[in-house]
């Protein structure tokens, strides 16, 4: 177990000299507020030496209030598996880590062999939530959620090939069609959306009777592919089927019956509380709010052009005000030299990072020829052209960012991480 001790003062550096004593490898001690101040890039020169260190580590200890314990902080340590153990003093400190996801947390006054048992796996304190369950939540998503601004990026497409990869090695995986707008995918995988689908599930989970029995009844299996699909509504008009409430409990019901469940959701992010009167009334989006909220993992795509781009960007900071500190994969999608010129995925890569601070983005390139022939055939591209490069893009993706390292490291040793050359490769 490697690890950051993010403490202030002479507690921090008697923290680490005890838990080196019990076993754990510390790779750096510093001051609480120094791991947030380098998430927002405001430490130009000890950021170099803290990168290094977060890149090597398992887990920062981490002193933690509203200064040291930020969105951003979250969003990099989720970015390199690096699980965040904090160390709160006071009731409004635990109620921050617990607004984070990091599950209650630990005194900051904890005797460091406490603490080690805890890091190594061995303890789970009494009314806390063990490191490494959490390490595992997040390095394992049940709940999918596939999102992307208007302009037609790809969401759809997406989502088929996510499911009918995750569903490799016998996985159960639903696919769910939550577009309230403009639903589809029940017309490019030749399905019949008579039925009752996603819809029929959120009105049995609002009754209490929808389990496993009742989804596998009313999904459409894939083929052998191991995928079940719920297709979503026939007619726009159906739109208000799919309140918040009964979303929320469809979804959670999947969890159970599935091992991972990917949803499609439309692109709107639009709350219209403001603009009608009746505040229980139903909602256009609820059910694209319900499902991102509910979500484990958000991929977020983008159309690989610029206009496709631009449209991201100015709907990533709403988005990111939806789902709170929720992991974010982001995929540039459709690549293709012609729309950027030299240096497609540079340009792509540099755009994000310089506008919305994303440094992390993943390539699936344009393939018309293999999608027009799983169009045709109303099929997966995976399934039709397996050696497409969009399926090994999109294959290289599940397993390095969505399904990748689902066990617990052994102490002493990290979890091997893509390097950024990799992640440019897919």
């Amino acid at each position: 177990m490697r690890v950051v001790v993010a403490v202030d003062g002479p507690r921090g550096q008697a923290l680490g000299a005890a838990l080196e004593r019990d076993g754990v490898e510390v790779i750096a001690v510093v001051e609480s507020a120094a791991p947030a101040s380098f998430a927002g890039d405001r430490m130009p020169h000890a950021g170099d030496d803290l990168a290094a260190a977060l890149d090597g580590a398992d887990a920062v200890v981490l002193q933690a209030d509203r200064a040291t314990l930020t969105a951003a902080l979250v969003a990099v340590c989720d970015r390199r598996g690096v699980r965040i153990v904090p160390l709160c003093d006071t009731e409004t400190d635990r109620r921050l880590a617990a607004g984070f996801g990091l599950g209650d947390p630990l005194p900051l006054e904890i005797e460091p062999w406490r603490l080690a048992d805890a890091l190594h796996g061995g303890l789970r304190l009494e009314g806390t939530t063990s490191a490494d369950a959490v390490g595992e939540a997040r390095t394992s998503p049940r709940t999918i959620v596939v999102w992307g601004p208007a302009g037609a990026p790809g969401r759809s497409t997406l989502a088929i090939e996510l499911a009918a990869e995750l569903a490799r090695g016998g996985r159960r995986v639903a696919l769910v069609d939550a577009d309230a707008h403009a639903p589809s995918i029940a017309l490019q995988l030749g399905l019949a959306d008579e039925g009752p689908g996603f819809a029929a599930a959120c009105r049995q989970a609002e009754r209490g009777g929808l389990d496993a029995h009742e989804l596998a009844r009313i999904s459409a299996p894939l083929g052998r592919t191991g995928v079940d699909v719920l297709t979503g509504i026939n007619r726009p008009s159906r739109w208000p089927e799919l309140g918040d409430a009964r979303v929320t409990a469809a979804l959670g019901a999947c969890r159970d019956w599935a091992d991972y469940t990917v949803v499609d959701v439309a692109a709107s992010l639009e709350r219209d509380e403001e603009i009608v009167s009746d505040l229980e009334g139903p909602r256009r989006n609820a059910a694209t709010l319900a499902a991102l909220k509910a979500a484990d993992l958000v991929v977020a795509v983008a159309a690989a052009d610029p206009v496709g781009i631009s449209r991201f960007l100015r709907a990533h900071a709403e988005l990111r005000a939806v789902i709170g500190v929720t992991p974010v994969v982001v995929v540039a999608n459709r690549l293709r030299p012609g729309a950027l010129g030299i240096d497609a995925r540079g340009q792509v890569r540099r755009t994000l990072d310089r506008f919305a601070g994303i440094r992390d983005v993943w390539f699936v390139p344009s393939d018309a020829r293999s999608t027009d022939a799983a169009l045709l055939a109303a099929r997966p591209v995976a399934e039709i052209a397996p050696k497409s490069p969009l399926t090994l893009a999109v294959r290289r993706l599940v397993g390095e960012a969505i399904a990748h390292a689902p066990e617990r490291s052994a102490p002493g040793r990290g979890i091997r991480r893509p390097s950024r050359g990799e992640r440019d490769a897919a």
